[in-house]
């Protein structure tokens, strides 16, 4: 695929109907913020042919109609945001807590990733309760929150075999990544433990209950506490 760049992006045609926009080349705060501000940008001032906008940690995704756009003009017509980025405030985010029962049934992969790193479970709890994270972006499925970065400490691969199922609520970790499945669904990040928080709400006119720039702290609770806020 063609590459383009600027002194403010790099352009990649991703598809004919598709132009990945990058702001970054490495997941920086810098980066993000830069991501956010284009993706406000082009919300609040929409392009006519622009079908989706889909963000991640350096980029963004622009789909588009082939009949209404090409790749060469929305690149000018993108260059003409990207002039604006320094200007553009974004919100700040919420800052949200996602209480989490660590171990057992709730994270059964717990042991092996303390193992991993020859440290205790209790340690493995505390370094993941101990950081703000930041939501990078949404994205695999409706709900599911892309939220970084781990402590080194608790870098840790994929499992070798996804799981065919995951429960609603698990909290998992993978590379430097952390987040929640809203769903029952397969996945291959190891489970450390689980929320009763649903992260997905249809019916509310916000369904996700985190947004793209929200910060975000894990809080360790019992099995009690979890039963109780599950059944409230």
């Amino acid at each position: 695929m063609q590459t383009r760049t600027t002194d403010a992006a790099q352009f990649q045609r991703a598809s004919d109907q598709s132009l990945l926009v990058y702001l970054g080349q490495r997941i920086t705060l810098e980066a993000h913020e830069r991501v956010r501000k284009l993706l406000r940008l082009l919300e609040r001032k929409p392009i006519a042919g622009v079908r989706n906008l889909n963000p991640a940690y350096c980029s963004i995704l622009v789909s588009f109609d082939a009949l209404k756009l090409n790749h060469r003009d929305l690149e000018e017509i993108l260059r003409g945001y990207l002039d604006r980025l320094d200007a553009t405030p974004i919100p700040k985010g919420r800052e949200l807590q996602i209480p989490t029962c660590y171990g057992g049934e709730f994270g059964p992969d717990l042991h092996e990733v303390a193992a991993l790193h020859g440290i205790t479970p209790a340690q493995v709890i505390e370094l993941h309760a101990s950081v703000s994270y930041i939501v990078y972006f949404l994205g695999f499925v409706p709900g599911f929150a892309y939220l970084g970065e781990l402590p080194e400490a608790l870098a840790t691969p994929r499992l070798d075999s996804p799981r065919r199922s995951t429960p609603p609520g698990s909290v998992g970790i993978a590379g430097k990544q952390t987040g929640v499945y809203p769903f029952a669904t397969p996945g291959g990040w190891r489970l450390i433990g689980r929320t009763p928080i649903p992260m997905f709400r249809p019916g509310r006119k916000v369904v996700s209950f985190l947004s793209i720039g929200d910060r975000v702290r894990f809080t360790p609770i019992s099995a009690a506490r979890f039963a109780t806020m599950e059944n409230a």
